[in-house]
């Protein structure tokens, strides 16, 4: 084998060297760069060793050495070696042998880190501030607490590590510097089931002789304002903080800092920070390097310890929250009414950054908000009691740069009072903060409008995905809603690598299910929002096997199958019926167009969707029991399966095949999810090509409804009907709010109507990301990437060329490596095709319809072509299969 084939990607449970895991047999993945077409993996050989000199290492040291395993797989292969030591870092090598069983050369080595594994390790008291020392609640809120220690460490320090974690937000800072650049820690799990600490590598912070930590800690989600109806406290009353460092010196001993009774507290600059309304900072108030040695904290009074909480502790599942990109203002605007604003130029989320030069006592407001009014002026009303305003009381002296440390907004327009307007553009910038999860899709094609709304369903994902997958960002809620969730993780796992967010996400709706498998409407729960909806409570199945589809990862569905069960048992139930799901609330197609006035609910009946979400989660726990090693629990639950149906049919299909509920929304998940016989789905599926023409080619969907339309439309050869809705311009369509300004997808179709006006203040968000579920449809159908095995082992590329686009192309990151599927029509009438098949997978590639001329690649006749496997005709389908490589097709659309 040549060199030209290696290795790049080398992760561990979808990370690059994760530093503090808990898992003990964490999953190894690698994929290969080949530039020989048609490359497959034979064979492979791990190595895993304490130390990262693998050649200095006797074969006895190593801590699991596979051998020569015979096997194609290179994702997700459990650790099964020694058991894995706390605190210990280890390096990983790979080699593979390829179809000839020539053998690679030993990758680079990779490493994970592992973290503290359990209680018993944990050494640290759970401490608070002490009450006489805080504030008391003022007029601006609740200020934040700050806490310190000092401690002297001899020369020679090789590693050291912080395991923290908080009741509250909070962050780190060693020797007047901030331990990393992670936001919004330890994140928002179910907090009094689980908690999340971090860990920190902060060997280049400390020096020899004296040190200081310190850390403030914030209200966050664990006792700040959550929810429309105003309350807090939802967790706990107090807020309190754990930190544990080690320190290993060169010696190989080492020393521990715990925080304990000994630590110092104090109030500070910060007066009020909730994720709603803001922060308030005075600047008078700073504690000059009140984190740093030397710092004379005799005023300040010392923590009290307080009883640890009852979550268990687990090591971060998901990746940290981070300042992932800046953007400076586009604008400064003066309204009609005299306000100034800037214009961000993008509906985003995070913070504005800003240098301001004032005199002391000076105070500047930045008041965030997403849309002006149709006058021009700047709008809060969708806000409700979100106040979304960070005051920032000047210190004076010189210039001073502040920035919110535990409160986001989400805006695009920022009204600022106490700055000269010339100091606006230069001064001003905005902070994106969300998870930092690799961007893993692209879509483009020749219509600029849709490439907008691809970047809209994107930038709706990056704002909305800050540590849980919220419903909106900006108003008095913020919620882990569920059924967004389900209707957009296939496109938002095309946008971006959301396996650790989601897996994190989907352990805390376990945590929080109910015994009776109930499912809170939101994750983490809050008593306000309520639990039980079918396509909400569904989350609990479809985003586990949609995890499992997109990344062939099994584990998810062994983690989550109780949970998964549990949600089919409660609907099973909860009906009359024991096969229909026609009792409780549900929120139906919400937002449907076609509900009755006043009224948020499609017309779609509630219970024919609840039947059918019933019928798709039983289907998918029936295929899970099967992935699983199942069987008998697969037959049990495929039966179940199949009296849905005939209740579903039964109940809601007339006897000639008709579905009783002439709703899109109706026909779309009917057809979707296969519940009607084989010989009404063709009719079923021209009837509601028929209804979506009679309505001027618009949609009249919600939230139920609107993720599948297109998907079924293509699927039953409508596929230019499909194309119609997606390129429609006039309101209700997707590019209506393109062509009004949008730079994210919005609640409502008609968030700003045509006059101008707004849909109404109540609940009207113009960074949601639900209908940008049609995402899927433009990588799936218009791009022409799909799976055929679970993870994209085995490829599916299958673009349907729409008439009104000339080219369009997408690239998907995926766990195997970079696919890519483009088409174009030429100026002679042919068709070209340009795709990208990653190493140690295969492909097919369906010709498009239309297209029945001769085949080249890169001129060359197919059967001179070193990668194509195979060449199938039949009944006019053609088909090749491919290996993996770079192919350039041409395809004529006439027989020669």
């Amino acid at each position: 084998m040549t060199q030209s084939t290696m290795f790049n990607n080398l992760m561990v449970n979808y990370r690059k060297n994760p530093v503090g895991i808990d898992d003990p047999n964490p999953r190894l993945s690698w994929q290969i760069q080949a530039q020989a077409r048609g490359f497959m993996q034979s064979a492979y050989q791990i190595q895993v060793s304490g130390n990262p000199a693998f050649e200095a290492e006797a074969e006895a040291e190593l801590e699991w050495d596979t051998g020569k395993v015979i096997s194609d797989a290179s994702v997700h292969i459990e650790y099964e070696g020694r058991s894995l030591r706390p605190r210990t870092r280890y390096y990983y090598r790979v080699r593979i042998w390829d179809s000839e069983d020539n053998a690679t050369v030993w990758s680079e080595a990779a490493y994970w880190e592992t973290g503290l594994h359990s209680a018993h390790n944990w050494h640290a008291k759970w401490i608070t501030a002490s009450a006489p020392g805080r504030s008391v609640e003022n007029s601006e809120g609740d200020p934040c607490d700050y806490f310190r220690t000092a401690f002297e460490l001899p020369d020679g320090a090789v590693s050291a590590r912080i395991y923290a974690t908080s009741l509250g937000l909070y962050r780190l800072y060693i020797n007047g510097r901030p331990a990393d650049d992670t936001q919004f820690n330890p994140g928002w799990t179910s907090y009094n089931k689980r908690l999340q600490y971090q860990t920190y590598d902060v060997t280049q912070l400390l020096t020899a002789g004296e040190n200081a930590l310190g850390c403030i800690v914030a209200n966050g989600w664990y006792k700040g304002y959550l929810s429309w109806d105003g309350s807090k406290d939802h967790y706990g009353k107090q807020r309190a903080v754990l930190i544990q460092l080690h320190v290993t010196l060169a010696d190989g001993t080492e020393q521990m800092l715990i925080s304990d009774g000994s630590w110092r507290t104090s109030s500070g600059p910060l007066l009020m920070s909730e994720l709603y309304h803001g922060e308030t900072y005075d600047a008078r108030l700073e504690l000059d390097g009140w984190s740093s040695p030397g710092f004379a904290d005799h005023q300040w009074l010392p923590a009290e310890l307080t009883d640890a909480p009852p979550a268990g502790l687990v090591a971060q599942e998901n990746e940290p929250s981070r300042i992932v990109e800046t953007i400076k203002p586009v604008a400064v605007i003066t309204t009609p009414a005299g306000e100034t604003v800037l214009d961000m130029g993008q509906n985003m989320v995070g913070w504005v950054r800003f240098t301001a030069d004032a005199g002391a006592g000076t105070e500047i407001t930045l008041q965030h908000a997403e849309v002006l009014d149709r006058d021009g002026n700047f709008y809060t009303g969708n806000l409700r009691s979100a106040n979304q305003t960070v005051t920032y009381i000047c210190r004076g002296g010189g210039p001073e740069t502040f920035e919110p440390h535990f409160t986001f907004q989400g805006f695009r327009y920022v009204q600022v009072t106490g700055v000269p307007q010339d100091q606006l553009l230069e001064q001003f910038t905005g902070c994106v903060i969300h998870s930092d999860l690799e961007q893993t899709g692209s879509f483009r094609c020749s219509d600029e409008l849709v490439n907008q709304l691809q970047h809209n369903i994107l930038w709706g994902q990056k704002g909305n995905f800050l540590d849980v997958p919220t419903d909106c960002p900006q108003r008095d809620e913020r919620l882990g809603w569920t059924g967004d969730a389900q209707v957009f993780i296939r496109t938002a796992a095309f946008n971006m690598n959301v396996v650790p967010f989601f897996e994190k996400w989907l352990k805390d709706l376990a945590a929080d299910q109910e015994a009776d498998g109930r499912v809170p409407h939101v994750i983490p729960d809050i008593p306000a929002a309520g639990y039980g909806s079918s396509a909400w409570g569904d989350a609990a199945v479809i985003c586990p096997w949609t995890l499992y589809q997109c990344y062939g990862d099994v584990r998810v569905l062994k983690e989550q199958y109780p949970s998964m069960k549990a949600w089919v048992e409660y609907i099973r139930a909860q009906g009359d019926h024991e096969f229909l799901w026609n009792t409780g609330h549900h929120f139906g197609d919400w937002l449907g167009l076609d509900a009755k006035e006043n009224s948020y609910i499609g017309a779609t009946p509630k219970d024919l969707i609840a039947t059918a979400f019933f019928a798709y989660s039983t289907e998918l726990l029936v295929k899970t029991a099967e992935v699983t090693g199942q069987p008998e629990e697969a037959e049990r639950y495929r039966q179940l399966h199949s009296n849905i149906i005939r209740a579903f049919r039964e109940e809601f299909v007339t006897p000639g095949g008709r579905v009783a509920s002439p709703t899109q929304t109706a026909y779309a998940v009917a057809l979707m999810f296969d519940l009607l016989e084989e010989k009404d789905r063709p009719r079923t599926a021209a009837m509601l090509a028929e209804h979506v023409k009679e309505n001027g080619n618009h949609l009249t969907t919600g939230f139920v409804g609107t993720p599948y339309l297109c998907l079924v439309l293509s699927r039953f050869g409508y596929t230019s009907l499909a194309y119609e809705l997606v390129l429609q311009k006039e309101y209700p369509s997707w590019l209506y709010s393109v062509l009004q300004g949008a730079t994210t997808i919005w609640e409502h179709w008609d968030g700003i109507k045509q006059d101008g006006s707004f849909w109404s203040d109540d609940m009207n968000s113009y960074n949601h990301y639900a209908y940008g579920a049609v995402g899927d449809w433009l990588y799936r159908i218009a791009g022409g990437i799909e799976l055929i095995e679970p993870g994209y082992k085995k490829i599916r590329i299958q673009p349907q060329p729409g008439a009104q686009l000339s080219w369009a192309e997408a690239a998907y990151s995926s766990i195997y490596g970079t696919i890519k599927s483009g088409w174009s029509r030429q100026a002679d009438g042919s068709l070209e095709l340009n795709m990208e098949i990653p190493a140690n997978t295969t492909a097919e590639v369906i010709v498009p319809d239309g297209y029945q001329g001769r085949i080249t690649e890169k001129g060359e006749k197919l059967d001179q072509v070193t990668g194509i496997l195979t060449v199938e005709e039949n009944a006019g389908d053609r088909k090749l299969t491919v290996g993996s490589g770079v192919y350039r097709f041409t395809i004529y659309n006439e027989i020669d």
